[in-house]
């Protein structure tokens, strides 16, 4: 069973650190080093410029009870009526088995609810599946 929730900025740390611990290759390939407790708190407040880390979305997909991927939605960039997703990662447990279509469909979800007029992402060079 997967659920998808809005991950909490107090609460969820732990929990988003252990995640990244479980799953460090993407911060391995991005920063060149394993994440740490910071990076997990960096995900709550991260975001592009000019928006507000208050209005965005940060949340998890849990496989299992078990988070298995987080995702970050910002609105206000790169124009005030656009959202980037700015983050969607998932651990290896939990790749290649469908999960990044439901949980892309639920941001897209949400920024359609807030009537983001377009939705952006970027994705690493050095991340070809992504």
């Amino acid at each position: 069973m997967t659920t998808i929730r809005v991950l909490d900025p107090v609460d969820d740390v732990a929990l988003v650190d252990g995640f990244y611990q479980a799953a460090p290759d993407y911060w391995i390939m991005a920063d060149g080093i394993a994440p740490d407790l910071a990076k997990a708190r960096a995900f709550f407040t991260d975001g592009p410029p000019g928006c507000d880390p208050a209005q965005s979305y940060r949340c998890g997909y849990f496989i299992a009870g078990r988070l298995s991927g987080v995702a970050e939605l910002s609105f206000g960039y790169p124009d005030p009526t656009d959202a980037d997703l700015g983050l969607m990662m998932f651990g290896p447990w939990a790749q290649g088995a469908g999960h990044g279509h439901r949980f892309l469909g639920h941001m897209e979800m949400l920024a359609q609810q807030r009537n983001a007029k377009a939705m952006f992402l970027a994705v690493l060079a050095a991340n070809p599946r992504g």
